[in-house]
């Protein structure tokens, strides 16, 4: 499996932005999509995460009621809407997935810078 992000960039305090993960290659595999962010001096975190199938959505505490996980199984791609950004949630933020087990993942996308300005 292969992911490819889009979609980050600079914004203002209190701004949105989505982001993208397409995936291609075997997608059938993945049992689980999840989008990370880690930010500079700080260890990598899980953000958002949601089941292929079901759609079963987790967040960390400091993204519920600003971010959004959400997919779209024919386009094989998972968004990350995130609104009232706040200068803290800069990061590289990477898309994963779990293929080979559930509860690890083991493909990663690039990453995609977002800055938040305050």
């Amino acid at each position: 499996v292969q992911l490819v992000e889009s979609g980050g960039g600079l914004v203002q305090a209190g701004g949105s932005l989505r982001l993208s993960c397409a995936a291609s290659g075997r997608t059938s595999s993945i049992y689980a999509m999840g989008w990370f962010r880690q930010a500079p001096g700080k260890e990598r975190e899980l953000v958002a995460a949601i089941r292929w199938n079901g759609g079963n959505t987790y967040y960390i505490d400091s993204v519920k009621d600003r971010f959004t996980i959400s997919r779209d199984n024919a386009e094989n791609t998972v968004y990350l809407q995130m609104n009232s950004l706040e200068p803290e949630d800069t990061a590289v933020y990477y898309c994963a997935a779990e293929t080979s087990t559930p509860g690890a993942y083991d493909q990663w996308g690039q990453g995609t810078q977002v800055t938040v300005s305050s």
